[in-house]
């Protein structure tokens, strides 16, 4: 991110209008191409995602026409400018913004991760369902074949990590003090370790009680950011699958807290907040 360079003032394209939105800190940038094409390049993604040359942003949303018979398709891309499958708490934003735009309280939203479930909850929140955890080693995916409850890679004080996808690729690390770990060293490298083809966004994860996790997160093509919804679901059900937390449970992150449940039906419900922070208009570069 540090060598992106400024658009420039001479050669514009079309004006893009955009909000900016977060979810416990994990903040976006989103774009709306129902209604007009939209080709936003890497080069282009990657500078509207820079917290100094654009609008800065851990991902952009992009809500498209639905593809598959659901109310929009939701597109991703990470601040690397990379095409990302999903995104948690962005969807629980995209799903707030569609929601009040058409009055209704309840939509189907397609991803590149597949389709998952917005409704309302009280006090201004939003739930997801976020569809059944994925945990065969194919559907991570890994690189070959392990046991997913135990990845048996580490990388200076962790170690073996859980493997789970919520569409998109985690590594459930489990330690006794999360503050403690120097993530900005370590996340990158576990990242792009071997064992996963498309990367793995890298979660570190103290259990407080049974029906409190406290976790930080190192975000595949965006690094740290306060708060991952895909993440924090992979964080509850490894926790689930190793024994050391009820089906239920807050996740507290750097940015806030969710209200996770890894139902009987396999399904990851998440609940949270949604905040709405300004609009505007970004030059695209032509």
């Amino acid at each position: 991110m540090a060598n992106v360079p400024p658009p420039s003032r001479a050669a514009h394209g079309a004006d893009l209008p955009f909000r900016k939105m977060h979810g416990i800190g994990n903040d976006f940038v989103v774009l709306d191409a129902r209604t007009r094409a939209l080709n936003l390049s890497t080069s282009a993604a990657k500078t509207l995602a820079d917290r100094r040359w654009g609008v800065g942003c851990d991902e952009i949303l992009i809500i498209e026409a639905p593809r598959n018979g659901g109310d929009i398709f939701m597109g991703v891309r990470n601040a690397d400018g990379s095409v990302a499958e999903q995104c948690g708490n962005g969807v629980r934003c995209v799903a707030d913004l569609v929601m009040n735009e058409t009055g209704k309280s309840q939509l189907r939203i397609e991803t590149l991760g597949g389709a998952v479930i917005a409704t309302r909850a009280p006090n201004g929140l939003v739930s997801i369902d976020m569809g059944p955890a994925k945990l065969e080693w194919r559907d991570i995916p890994l690189s070959e074949e392990r046991d997913t409850l135990h990845l048996g890679i580490s990388d200076g004080a962790l170690n073996d990590p859980v493997g789970v996808s919520m569409g998109n690729p985690h590594a459930v690390f489990f330690v006794p003090n999360a503050e403690a770990v120097d993530l900005a060293n370590i996340g990158p490298r576990l990242e792009h370790h071997a064992l996963f083809p498309k990367r793995a966004n890298i979660e570190i994860v103290q259990i407080l009680s049974r029906a409190h996790l406290r976790m930080r997160v190192w975000e595949r093509g965006s690094g740290i950011t306060q708060a991952c919804g895909t993440g924090a679901c992979a964080a509850l059900v490894a926790a689930v699958r190793r024994g050391l937390s009820d089906r239920s449970a807050t996740l507290t992150l750097d940015g806030g807290d969710l209200q996770m449940q890894w139902d009987e039906g396999g399904h990851v419900i998440m609940t949270g907040p949604v905040a709405y922070v300004f609009e505007g208009v970004w030059a695209l570069p032509s």
